[in-house]
Formats: structure tokens, sequence, C-alpha cells
């Protein structure tokens, strides 16, 4: 009998798959005790299952493999969100005259007009805890998620944190939502497939797909932790909030910004890495209004070949200690001024963003090992994970009356308010943690994070002091404040 070519290609492909098979199956069943080294009576090995290979499709078949088992495992969990509120429009003061309101109506009156925001989130918990972007919300007094399966809910706004622009809501009804499992950032390679999910533009959910382009890109100028998860999976307006999730439909990031001229999506997108939205979680599920985070208690800086060289560093990789607070946990660790961060629990940290990552997403209360650069050599220090101390207390008090700071809230500093509102460049007077809308302060263009410093040449020390100085009228204002890092002082009328 005739036997081809195909038939010898074909018996031998089944023998070598039985061989792998059985090769399987004998190293599955094993007896441990012939593989494991042997361990200390009473002490319990923990067990790390081996990283999946990654491997480049190698047939025809297998590029036509499909993503549709991911997407309808992770989908369900992907919600639209709308977010709105009511502005009130100003009056013109002539209509205030009822003689004037007689001959040309009601027009001048104060009118309304309705903001709208658009974006996209995830549900991460069954009670209906949904993860989305803080800048999809922010200002928005009025919150509506839209599921997959087209229900509706309103939805309260738990945790803001802008410092990271996430945010968490909370479904008002309903329970044993759809919900997408969390996976582990760190884990990420460049070139492993992702899927983006969300709702650009409006047009309804959306599933694009792409490759991890890049990691730990930092100086986006996106939020305060610059350290994202570069993808060129198409994310527009509207997939913010949205999650970007790996092959094992597990949410890695949440998509949050582009690089684009257009407004569209050129295949440069960022999203902040999952291990970071999970401490937001940990603090709403816990009932805080805000996250709080390891303080170190040093001033880092970015290191450019010049320091690298007169440091007699090879190359300009870590953070450079500028500062150390004597109180802070750095000093206590025995840090100093001019030690340069190479390394945080060995990961390794290239820039200060990288560091205040690393700490951001490690838990209060214990300990970080850190790799440390000084006069040439390496040493290890353990740094205590504790939250910035609240003093002197915020004191926090709205400015009322007739001075150009009315509507703006204002609070002491401290190194816990530093850290919370990203202050720069002074530790003296008090700075605007809100302004609200229409106020004086607004029309002064006073600024969330502003630090006013002076007032008629009386410093301000507390926010008593500012408060004392504005009760009166006075003929004119001459004021002093600080706005990212630089000293202002303008002068306007009483």
């Amino acid at each position: 009998m005739k036997i081809s070519a195909r038939q010898i290609m074909a018996a031998a492909l089944a023998c070598a798959f039985a061989a792998s098979l059985a090769s399987a199956r004998a190293e599955v069943s094993a007896d441990p005790a012939q593989t494991a080294s042997p361990r200390p009576p009473g002490r319990v090995e923990s067990f790390t299952p081996p990283a999946p290979d990654r491997a480049v499709p190698t047939s025809r078949g297998e590029l036509m493999n499909s993503f549709a088992p991911v997407v309808k495992k992770a989908q369900p969990a992907v919600v639209n969100v709308f977010a709105s509120r009511v502005e009130r429009m100003p009056a013109n003061p002539l209509f205030d005259d009822p003689i004037f309101r007689r001959f040309f109506g009601e027009g001048g009156m104060p009118g309304r007009n309705m903001a709208q925001s658009l974006g996209s989130g995830v549900i991460v918990d069954q009670s209906g805890l949904v993860v989305t972007n803080n800048h999809v919300i922010e200002g928005m007094t009025d919150v509506k998620v839209a599921l997959a399966d087209k229900r509706e809910f309103a939805a309260k706004i738990l945790l803001r944190d802008p410092r990271t622009d996430l945010a968490v809501l909370k479904l008002a009804d309903g329970a044993n939502f759809p919900t997408m499992e969390l996976g582990d950032s760190d884990a990420l390679e460049v070139g492993d497939l992702t899927l983006a999910i969300g709702n650009p533009f409006g047009v309804g959910q959306t599933v694009t797909q792409g490759i991890i382009s890049a990691l730990s890109r930092t100086h986006v100028g996106i939020s305060d932790y610059g350290f994202f998860i570069q993808t060129d999976a198409a994310i527009n307006p509207g997939n913010s909030g949205g999650p970007l999730v790996d092959m094992n439909g597990r949410v890695v990031g949440i998509n949050s910004a582009i690089f684009s001229k257009s407004g569209g999506s050129v295949g440069i997108g960022f999203a902040i890495p999952v291990n970071m939205v999970k401490s937001v979680i940990a603090a709403a599920k816990g009932g805080g209004k805000q996250v709080r985070r390891a303080w170190m208690g040093a001033t880092l800086q970015t290191l450019s070949q010049e320091i690298a060289d007169g440091l007699g560093l090879d190359r300009p990789t870590g953070a450079l200690l500028a500062d150390v607070d004597p109180k802070g946990p750095s000093a206590e660790a025995g840090l100093k001024r001019g030690d340069v961060i190479i390394s945080v629990d060995g990961q390794t940290a290239d820039d200060p963003e990288a560091v205040g990552y690393r700490l951001a997403t490690k838990p209060i209360g214990g300990q970080a090992t850190l790799g440390v650069l000084r006069g040439g050599k390496k040493i290890v220090a353990q740094i205590r994970l504790a939250p910035a101390p609240e003093t002197p207390p915020r004191d926090a008090i709205k400015i009322k009356g007739a001075s150009p700071f009315a509507g703006a809230t204002v609070m002491n500093i401290s190194p816990a308010v530093i850290e919370e509102m990203s202050v720069q460049g002074t530790t003296n007077g008090v700075v605007v943690s809100e302004v609200d809308d229409g106020s004086y302060a607004q029309q002064l263009n006073l600024q969330r994070g502003d630090i006013i410093l002076a007032v008629n040449d009386q410093k301000i020390g507390t926010t008593r002091d500012l408060e004392s100085v504005t009760a009166g009228r006075a003929y004119y204002w001459k004021i002093t404040l600080a706005r990212g890092g630089q000293v202002f002082t303008t002068v306007i009328g009483g």
C-alpha cells in the first residue's frame, strides 16, 4: 500500500502530540516528595504559579483566532457614564429695575445652562462600585450610569481623587452586578495584546484592539502620578474611564488620555495602571473621602546628565533627594540630601514619578525597601510607610463678605495638605482649596492650589489671619500669592 508524504507527516505530528501529552501528565503526577526541596518543619511555602508563556502566532489557524471570548467575559461590566450640572447664568443688573423690565421684558433675568459630560467606567464590585476618571464627573452634580444590558441607574460619587484622575461611583439601586476582575499591571510586558472598551463619541459600547506600546510612561502631564501604560488600541473622547483589558478579561488599566492634534486617536493612548486603581477602590470601600498614601518627607528631583556626571553616575537614572524633612520618614531611614533612589522593593525607579508611583501603591503601615546610590556605592534603606501629618490642622474656612476672596475656601498648609494639593515652592501662607462659581474669588481668577502669602502688606500665616484681614472694606487690595512655584503681586480697587 502506498503511503503519501502527507500521511507520514500527520502520523509524526500525532506521535509528537501524544509524547508531549504523556510528558505533561508525568510532570503533573510526579511525586512531590521526589521533586520538592526539603523545608524546615512548620514552615508553609507559598505557591507562585508559573508565568504563562508568551508566543507569536505560528500558523494561519492561530491567526484566525477571535477575541470574542475575552469580550464576552469583560463587556457586561463596562458602563457608560453620563454626568451633568445646572449652571446659573448671571443676570444683567439693569433688569433689577422693575420699570426697565416693564418695557424690555424678563430676557435679562438669571438663566440656566446645562453642562454635560460623557465617559465610560467599569464595575469592580457586585454591590455596584464603578471606577471612572475624575475628569468625567469633575464639577458635576448628577451622574447616571448605563449598563451594557441597557439598564440605567442613578449614581452617587463616593470618592474623587484628582491626584490620580480617578473617581469611584456607587449605583443607587440593585445588586449582583456583573464585575470585571482586577489584574496586575506590574505583570504586563511591552507587546502584550490588549483591548480597550468604552463609549467613544457616544456612539455606543465599542471594542478596539492593540498592544502595550510602552510601560512606566512619565512626563505625560495628566495627573500628579505621571506613570502610565501606553497602548495603540484606539482611544477616543468618551473612552475616558473605560478599562484596558488583558487577554484573560481582567482590568489592567483605566483609559484616561490620548496624544492627538486632531482630537481623535492616532495610536498613542494612556491608561492608569490598575495597581494604582486598587488603592483608590480600597479607600472608597473603607468609607474614606480621600486616599491616604505614604509620605516620604523629602523633595525629589529629576537627574540631568550634568548632575549625574557630577555625582559620578554613568547614566541619569533615578531620583535625586534635593531636600529631606528632618522629621520625616526619609530622615528616619537615614537618607540624606544628594542620595539617589534607584529602586523600590526591587522594582527599578528611573525618575521621581516612578518613586512616587511605587510608594503610592503600597499600603500604609508597612515598610518599603529602597535601593540607594550614595557616593558611588549601593546601599539599602528601609522606609516607614506613613501618611503625611496634618500639623497644623487645616482649619478650612470659606471667606465671606465683599472682599476679592469671598467665595474661596482656604486651608492652613501642612505636610498632608502639601501632598493632597501638590503645593509647590513654599510652605508659608494659606492654600485655596475651592472656589465657588460666580463668586468674587472666581472673578479675581483665584484657582485651586493658589497660595495667599500677604494681603495689604500683612503676612498671612493662617486661615484666621485671612478671615480677619478681609472682614472689612478697603480702598484697595494688594494681594501677594504663589502659583506654580512663582510669586505674583497685584493691586485691585476696593
